[in-house]
């Protein structure tokens, strides 16, 4: 075998890494340009009565999107709730329970394929199965849908970090006397809190931004509404409408509500770091 020379060696990887800074810089630099248009042109529409008010009629200006935005923490929080744990049993069976199983097997790969299934699929999947049922469009249903986007995403990320936990200590428990069902959930559950609760908010994030679910389920409404079974309004779909139309008062608008879900996306994240950090003992 020809051994290649140290020089190039070194000037391959010093291309590669200059590749490789070079990418993560442009994405980085792309990253912060949005953050920075969606900041500037986001806080002009942020007041006191974008909190508090009704969307005003299509034409006048003032107004705000209280309406979508309850709406929008009503949806997110039913989807989480049905999602959530499921997803976290699922993980878990897959983890501790399943392991090589053949029925593990086919329930790891229906997972991955749904992780990467179009949110619009899963959609019009949720609009066949109970708007078309139910004959019109309600919150519930969106939060259906946004609860089988959460689902493959928290089960992939339980099972992923259930099998982090060294065996040792779960051999450890169980050689205690300790039952299975509380050694998973005392002691594997507590040494992955970490992972898990940044899956958790990781899937919250994912399905924060989803419009094409929520067109085919929820729809919107320029009303008051927090019953389940009627048309809501949300963020997401009213940004899609707000930008589209032809009032320069709901575009800006339509900024101010993409500057909102980027700000609770981020704190979620920063929630979760803080709450999940790893306490060091006091000597």
């Amino acid at each position: 075998m020809r051994r290649r020379s140290l020089q190039g060696r070194k000037l391959t990887n010093t291309v590669v890494t200059l590749v490789a800074g070079s990418a993560a810089v442009l994405g980085l630099a792309m990253l912060l340009w949005i953050l920075y248009v969606v900041a500037r042109k986001g806080a002009a529409a942020i007041n006191w009565s974008f909190f508090t008010s009704l969307p005003s009629p299509p034409g006048e200006a003032g107004g705000g999107l209280v309406n979508a935005i309850v709406g929008t923490i009503i949806i997110t929080a039913v989807a989480t709730v049905m999602g959530v744990p499921l997803g976290m049993l699922a993980g878990t069976y897959l983890a501790e329970f399943g392991r090589d199983g053949k029925f593990a097997g086919a329930a790891r790969f229906v997972n991955n394929i749904l992780i990467g299934a179009p949110s619009i699929v899963v959609g019009v999947f949720v609009y066949t199965i109970l708007v078309v049922p139910m004959r019109g469009f309600s919150g519930l249903a969106g939060a259906v849908a946004l609860a089988v986007i959460m689902l493959p995403v928290v089960t992939r990320t339980t099972e992923d970090m259930l099998k982090l936990v060294p065996d040792s200590l779960r051999e450890s428990a169980l050689a205690l006397g300790a039952p299975e069902h509380r050694m998973v959930l005392q002691i594997a559950f507590r040494a992955a809190r970490s992972g898990l609760l940044t899956g958790v908010m990781l899937a919250v994030a994912r399905v924060s931004g989803e419009t094409a679910p929520l067109l085919f389920t929820t729809l919107n409404s320029p009303y008051w509404s927090v019953a389940l079974d009627k048309p809501m309004a949300n963020l997401t779909v009213t940004i899609f409408n707000y930008a589209m139309s032809p009032y320069s008062d709901w575009q800006a608008k339509a900024w101010g509500a993409s500057l909102l879900i980027t700000a609770a996306v981020l704190l979620l994240n920063l929630t979760a770091r803080f709450l999940a950090r790893e306490r060091k003992p006091r000597l």
